[in-house]
């Protein structure tokens, strides 16, 4: 019993370290869509960092277009995930909420018209 109480201060310890830490990287996003839409980017299969270069996502791809360049819109990323273009696949893993965080998070993190 006694490591267990001693295990939750560590932990919560550990836990505001990291915190601090993403925090003073400037990783941690104030806006819990973006963290949530930044990790679909680097973490969907096939992860869309793996070909696209965006700043935010500190991801430097090469096949595909620069989206900090391009800045597309919400529903133009939508497309895209949803139908696939060019040598881009559909996400068809995604659910429909996964699709609308990480366009509006694209869409967002490029600074698009809305």
């Amino acid at each position: 019993m006694r490591e267990t109480a001693l295990a939750l201060p560590r932990k919560r310890a550990f836990g505001a370290g990291l915190l601090i830490a993403c925090l003073h990287a400037g990783v941690l996003a104030a806006d819990p869509d973006m963290e949530a839409g930044r990790a679909l980017f680097v973490g969907a299969t096939p992860a869309c960092a793996i070909c696209h270069t965006l700043n935010d996502a500190q991801s430097s791809g090469a096949i595909g277009p620069k989206l900090d360049e391009l800045k597309p819109d919400a529903a133009r990323v939508e497309t895209a995930i949803r139908n696939g273009i060019g040598q881009m696949p559909a996400y068809t893993s995604l659910s429909d909420k996964e699709i609308e965080v990480l366009a509006a998070y694209v869409a967002k993190a490029t600074g698009a018209q809305q």
